[in-house]
């Protein structure tokens, strides 16, 4: 798909409104309404389409979070590369062997997003799919720290993947489709 290029803050408003309107509103993650609140989520522009400098970009994040505590988490939102889902989840797994590689395995961790995300063994067309569905390819970069307390202070951590795929499959193919669609500048 052509699409206008699109100015880095409108890149992040529609990531804004994604994590707002969809992660946010249906609890998708319990724990991203207090880091939004707090104003410790960094959004994180990346129009690289080679894979060397999309990895030098996570190290890059790796960095900042290492030196800025007022981050907390971070999304690397990738515009140009990874449209493929496929080539994403290549992306994916060098991108986790690579913070192995780099010592960070311990102190963060991965969660991964795309707009066209199927779970392994799921039909295309699955609701529950929304849950990890995105405006842009993106890699949330989440300090294992903060994962532990955040679980630690929920009352049914475990649950929460299954309380998803329920939730987007009541919400319905169509509305989880329009609530993702609503996401996009109208100039895409």
């Amino acid at each position: 798909m052509t699409h206008k290029i699109l100015p880095d803050r409108d890149v992040k408003a529609a990531t804004l409104s994604w994590l707002k309107s969809v992660v946010i509103e249906y609890s998708i993650c319990p724990f991203a309404k207090r880091e939004l609140e707090r104003g410790s989520i960094y959004f994180s522009v990346n129009r690289d389409i080679e894979i060397e400098q999309c990895l030098l970009h996570l190290i890059d994040e790796c960095d900042r979070l290492e030196t800025d505590p007022g981050i907390e988490t971070t999304l690397l939102i990738y515009t140009d590369a990874f449209a493929k889902f496929d080539d994403y989840l290549d992306f994916l797994e060098v991108a986790e062997s690579l913070l192995i590689e780099r010592g960070y395995e311990g102190t963060y961790q991965l969660a991964s997003f795309h707009p066209n995300y199927c779970f392994q063994g799921s039909d295309q067309d699955d609701a529950a799919n929304y849950t990890n569905r995105s405006p842009y390819p993106m890699l949330h970069l989440l300090r294992e720290t903060s994962i532990e307390l955040a679980v630690a202070s929920h009352p049914d951590p475990e649950n929460i993947p299954q309380h998803n795929i329920e939730l987007t499959r009541k919400l319905g193919l169509a509305k989880m489709q329009a609530l993702l669609a609503a996401c996009y500048p109208l100039n895409r």
